[in-house]
């Protein structure tokens, strides 16, 4: 037996169990108390036999065998039947449901659960450190590998959604002005989809599965908050300047071309160059310009 072979998890898998309804066996515990008390009434009349005795020291017996074999499964709630320790199968019928006293059950709710993670300190693709805090929607799938693969999977789910968040945070950067890439704080969808694979992935061992997946914080760390909000500022004001520009460019080109062609004036290199100059200076100044009235020429 190799190595691999030993240390290797024995995988559980749910099946049904054998149950019965608690409803029949319910009348049948309805039926030993009416014969114990049947029986009691007998020997106190004086008229009982061996029928009487019987009855009265099997019915106890009975109605104590009947009465440990109940319990209740309320809708989207399992109960997985072990005999000692061997796993059974798992129930999954609502209602009253009956088994055999000396199988334990062990109850699983299967609903939806609702988890926010804490805020995490994560290095995104750049290296920059960011927060990072997940809403998780989960819920328990396959009962036997919930229980037996895995200790407390309430826990296990816990841990896996911060390592998956740690994951998919490294994977992308935080932002990206030229939009030539895709981030965590542009592609909300794209990058929410690929957590949740990522989690549906981790969490299969445990029997679970995710239902849907958000995040819920996503902001630079404190420490270089402000220097990243500066920077943010700082292109923002860049990539305004060069729209600014390229339109002044092109009024400026239009305004050229429409004067030459409705012959307004002529203009040589150096007027072109000084009226360039001045429709630049009124289309990207920031303030209002004010008019000058030139008498003279360029060249005197």
């Amino acid at each position: 037996m190799t190595e691999s072979n030993i240390n290797a998890l024995n995988l559980s898998r749910e099946r049904a169990a054998s149950t019965a309804s608690g409803y029949i066996m319910l009348l049948v515990l309805l039926l030993a108390i009416v014969a114990q008390v049947w029986g009691i009434l007998q020997l106190g009349g004086d008229q009982g036999g061996e029928v009487s005795i019987a009855t009265v020291i099997i019915a106890p017996l009975v109605l104590i065998f009947v009465a440990c074999g109940f319990y209740m499964l309320q809708p989207n709630q399992a109960a997985a039947i072990t005999l000692f320790g061997d796993y059974k199968g798992t129930d999954r019928t609502t209602g009253l449901r009956w088994v055999l006293p000396w199988m334990m059950r062990k109850k699983v709710s299967v609903r939806a659960n609702n988890f926010i993670s804490d805020k995490i300190k994560v290095n995104d693709l750049r290296g920059n450190p960011i927060e990072m805090a997940a809403q998780i929607v989960w819920r328990v799938v396959d009962t036997a590998q919930a229980l037996f693969d895995v200790d407390d999977y309430k826990e296990f789910v816990r841990v896996q959604v911060e390592a998956a968040i740690r994951t998919i945070g490294a994977r992308y950067p935080y932002d990206d002005f030229e939009h030539l890439e895709v981030t965590l704080r542009g592609h909300h969808d794209e990058v929410g989809a690929e957590l949740r694979q990522e989690l549906i992935a981790r969490l299969s061992v445990a029997g679970i599965t995710i239902d849907e997946c958000g995040f819920t914080h996503l902001a630079y760390a404190t420490e270089i908050a402000g220097a990243m909000l500066r920077r943010q500022q700082a292109q923002a004001v860049v990539a305004a300047r060069k729209t600014l520009v390229e339109g002044a460019v092109g009024m400026v080109e239009m305004a050229l071309e429409l004067l030459s062609e409705k012959n307004v004036v002529e203009l040589d290199d150096e007027r072109r160059a000084a009226m360039v100059s001045n429709l630049m200076v009124v289309l990207c100044g920031e303030r209002d310009t004010q008019p000058v009235v030139n008498t003279g020429t360029l060249y005197q």
